[in-house]
């Protein structure tokens, strides 16, 4: 390492994979569940396994960037980290917050959960995404808030750089767009309104401005390619992103009682929206082409390029399926859409942070040029496993979400099939989902098993 104060980097990190275990963990048992609809119940109802899978895989992404940030603001800013103290403090109080919360899910019942926490006085609580009591909220503020203040102060005090001041306006934007959760109106459509300040502009504006740092700091540093290229990469990359994605807001707004010009923003924006990702693939291939240098760790090299390529399917392509206004009529609330949030999220977001982990976890473990080729291989093998498995259960939820507009959406009232008859008809797709999830789950743990490689020692 070059700034020691990057260690405080890899609790996060590590406790980053643990959550994604869990996540993952918890939507094999939703996966069981729509096979066996009295698995875990009463204990765990349906419900339940969904909010705190989502929850986990939000916790998660926060837990990556913050340990990312830790440990790449230092050599942007060539100077230490303002306080150390703090991240450890923040990471301690955020994993107690958050661990808390999750068993609060899972041992109280929700309702109850509300009216015995600050829900009664400010109610913010029952929104998908962001079904975590208010005090939890404020929490996270608290601690967004500390790092938030870490980091610029480690900036400011330091060099700036392209990288950092977008990581940084992204990190703002996160903290900003977070503060409508405790904006909850009566007004139904008005609700759903703000809602999406928060799930549409994190995901599809200020987490794409980390997205795009982070993945410029990784390819600076495998390729060797000149900061100068990397950074007007980096400015188009960003400047596509903001004009698409703050407009792009509007294809949430189809059908929910907002005004009629909202499909005409939403549909032209939205349509924009698969450009950054795709400059993205650009971006990354056209570095790992022109790079200067053979860096040790191929791997980390293998995860950014295959974040971009997954991050346009998923986003990209997989977002565009459905999202023109006369389309999204009829996919909205399918499988199709959990299609492309499963894909979108793990493409762009979990793979970002496998990119960053791979890269720092060995010099954090005191391995300068990366993990040993025994190790390397077995993380491709991973890497692969968990692609192929992702893919697998995208196609899954396609076919499924396919099946249901066929059966439930587009036949009028008269022969349209109901909502369970449809479930049960498509089972078997959900079947598929299932294994392919469970190929998703052996390949993190075979992820887990490549820091634990013993390299060959080299006889002179």
């Amino acid at each position: 390492m070059k700034y020691s104060s990057q260690m405080v980097a890899k609790p996060y990190f590590i406790f980053a994979l643990i959550l994604l275990a869990g996540e993952i963990v918890f939507g094999l048992s939703m996966g069981v569940q729509y096979l066996y609809g009295d698995f875990l119940f009463p204990a765990i109802p349906f419900n339940v396994l969904r909010m705190v899978h989502t929850n986990l895989l939000i916790v998660l992404l926060l837990f990556g960037f913050m340990g990312a940030t830790y440990y790449l603001i230092p050599e942007e800013s060539e100077r230490e980290l303002w306080s150390p103290m703090l991240a450890k403090i923040t990471f301690w109080v955020f994993a107690a917050a958050g661990v808390v919360t999750i068993l609060g899910y899972l041992l109280v019942p929700y309702a109850t959960l509300s009216a015995s926490l600050a829900n009664s006085f400010w109610p913010t609580m029952g929104r998908e995404f962001l079904e975590q009591p208010t005090l939890t909220k404020v929490g996270i503020v608290v601690v967004v808030l500390s790092y938030i203040l870490n980091v610029t102060m480690t900036v400011i005090k330091g060099r700036k750089t392209t990288i950092s001041v977008i990581l940084l306006t992204g990190l703002f934007g996160l903290a900003f767009f977070f503060l409508f959760a405790f904006y909850v109106p009566t007004n139904l459509a008005m609700d759903k309104f703000f809602w999406w300040f928060v799930v549409h502009l994190w995901v599809e504006g200020t987490w794409e401005l980390i997205l795009g740092a982070l993945l410029a700091f990784v390819l600076i540093k495998t390729t060797g390619v000149d900061r100068e290229h990397i950074d007007k990469w980096l400015y188009l990359i960003i400047a596509m992103t903001l004009i698409s994605g703050l407009a792009g807001t509007g294809h949430h707004f189809f059908y929910i009682g907002t005004p009629g010009y909202w499909l005409w923003i939403g549909s032209i924006a939205s349509a924009a929206e698969p450009i950054p990702f795709f400059l993205m693939i650009l971006f990354a291939y056209n570095m790992a082409k022109n790079r200067r240098i053979q860096h040790d760790n191929k791997i980390a090299l293998t995860w950014a390029k295959g974040t971009a390529v997954m991050g346009f399917l998923g986003a990209g392509v997989w977002g565009f399926l459905h999202t023109l206004a006369p389309v999204n009529f009829y996919t909205h609330g399918t499988q199709l859409t959990a299609a492309h949030g499963h894909l979108a999220f793990f493409g762009a977001y979990v793979m970002i942070c496998f990119t960053m982990i791979s890269y720092a976890m060995p010099i954090l473990r005191g391995r300068p040029h990366g993990n040993g080729p025994k190790s390397q291989k077995v993380e491709l093998t991973s890497f692969w496993m968990m692609v192929i498995g992702m893919i697998g259960l995208t196609l899954a939820l396609t076919v499924a979400g396919i099946m249901q507009i066929e059966m439930q959406r587009l036949p009028d009232a008269a022969h349209a099939m109901g909502f369970m008859e449809t479930q049960a008809a498509i089972s078997s797709v959900y079947a598929v989902r299932l294994g392919f999830g469970v190929m998703v789950l052996l390949g993190l743990l075979t992820y887990f098993y490549s820091f634990f490689v013993k390299e060959e020692k080299v006889v002179a």
